[in-house]
């Protein structure tokens, strides 16, 4: 059982992170945007994106982790998993600016520049660097 929710946790992790890349994408283009027709446009992708691809993967994820810490509680005594779940935490955070952010999209208030997100986009890269190396090395 414990391999299924764990394939089941990864899919749904590569899910999320494909949003997290892809949505300060968006914020990217939508605030070099000039027109209504294409701000409107990014409004719904932006939308669609972080309520019907990234928060339920985000959640599936989350559960599905949860649930093999519980079927294996014996990681909890590792400290590369107290890495790793701080890194989580961070992303859950960056999940939750993203939100934000598209609700500031959304009310016509960004205030932010195209090369803020271009920066912005970076974040969830050094957090997949991380857990990744942490999951297949066991450092400590």
């Amino acid at each position: 059982m414990y391999l299924w929710i764990k394939a089941f946790h990864i899919m749904a992790v590569v899910t999320w992170f494909a949003g997290l890349f892809y949505l300060p994408r968006l914020f990217v283009y939508h605030a070099m945007s000039e027109d209504q027709t294409s701000r409107d446009r990014f409004k719904i992708m932006e939308r669609k994106l972080y309520r019907g691809i990234m928060t339920p993967s985000m959640v599936i994820a989350v559960g599905l982790g949860v649930w093999m810490l519980v079927l294996a509680p014996q990681w909890l005594q590792q400290g590369w998993l107290h890495a790793k779940l701080t890194l989580v935490a961070l992303l859950i955070i960056y999940h939750f600016i993203c939100g934000a952010q598209l609700k500031r999209f959304a009310s016509d208030n960004n205030s932010r520049s195209h090369v803020f997100y271009r920066w912005f986009n970076e974040a969830p890269v050094l957090v997949l660097v991380g857990a990744v190396l942490l999951v297949v090395l066991k450092p400590f």
